[in-house]
């Protein structure tokens, strides 16, 4: 797989909490002074593995997401934490260290806030940055420790299982690319692999084009940032993915089924901030993409 496109010296990871059955976490975020607390536990437990992330600014945001949210092009959550670092007091002085969580009312704003309509899975990542001019070193090394070593230290693993009110399995660091590794593996098993295909081209290269022409999966195709998939009747569908067969029923059920995995494309793309369009084709014939 691809690397993530990563900006200048600034490394992307999340911290993930694994939920025990699936219970959602009471609080959205921490509040601030837990947030620092836990940004300085994560320094801490980083500076174990790459000794001289110690010497980078750290910035966690405190507020769990739905892994779906830190897969989007552009990476906007890890960019919104990007922002956060810039903007607060201390540039150019020694190696900051920086949670943002909740107000005291533990309302957050509306840009720090998650999607509502991906909440409910069994994993959430709190997203974080590293930034300075050791990250070089620090990126390696992390990047090779992090998916077997990253667990999180108990006290850290406490603290933000009391803050956020979670039953927690498991807490773990990951890179974004061992978050993207994760999530191919969960997609592939899924049965997705011709999803997880243009999820991946719109991710790591924006700038390309993924044409998914394999039946009986969708016809479906990415270029200039959105994917286009195609609208196909009952005859199209018929001659595209089951030409021998002849049962009316069987074929009803069929296309059926075909549109049930229409919408799980188009769902999942949207989970991933990926425009989906549908673009009628009688014909089945993939020009109609372009």
């Amino acid at each position: 797989m691809s690397q993530p496109v990563a900006s200048p010296a600034v490394f992307r990871g999340v911290i993930a909490i694994e939920l025990r059955d699936g219970s959602p976490p009471q609080r959205a975020a921490l509040p601030a002074a837990a947030a620092g607390e836990v940004a300085s536990l994560l320094g801490r437990d980083l500076a174990k593995l790459a000794p001289e992330a110690a010497e980078c600014d750290l910035a966690l945001l405190a507020a769990h997401f739905d892994p779906a949210e830190a897969l989007r092009p552009g990476w906007p959550l890890h960019q919104r934490v990007i922002e956060l670092l810039q903007r607060a007091p201390g540039q150019g002085q020694a190696a900051r260290v920086m949670g943002f969580g909740a107000d005291p009312q533990g309302v957050l704003p509306a840009s720090m806030q998650d999607d509502a309509a991906l909440r409910g899975g069994g994993l959430r990542v709190l997203p974080f940055v590293l930034r300075g001019p050791a990250l070089a070193a620090v990126d390696e090394q992390l990047e090779s420790k992090l998916f077997d070593c990253g667990m999180a230290q108990a006290d850290a693993a406490l603290a933000l299982q009391d803050g956020l009110g979670a039953q927690v399995e498991h807490i773990r660091y990951l890179s974004l690319h061992d978050l993207l590794a994760m999530m191919a593996m969960q997609y592939q098993n899924a049965g997705l692999h011709g999803l997880w295909a243009l999820l991946e081209t719109a991710l790591l290269e924006p700038q390309g084009e993924l044409l998914l022409d394999a039946a009986p999966e969708p016809l479906a195709r990415y270029g200039a940032g959105e994917v286009r998939i195609a609208l196909l009747d009952p005859c199209a569908w018929q001659h595209r993915n089951a030409p021998a067969l002849g049962d009316p029923a069987a074929l009803e059920r069929g296309f059926a089924r075909f549109q049930m995995r229409q919408r799980q494309y188009a769902a999942v793309l949207d989970g991933h901030g990926i425009p989906v369009h549908y673009v009628h084709c009688a014909d089945g014939d993939a020009r109609c993409l372009r």
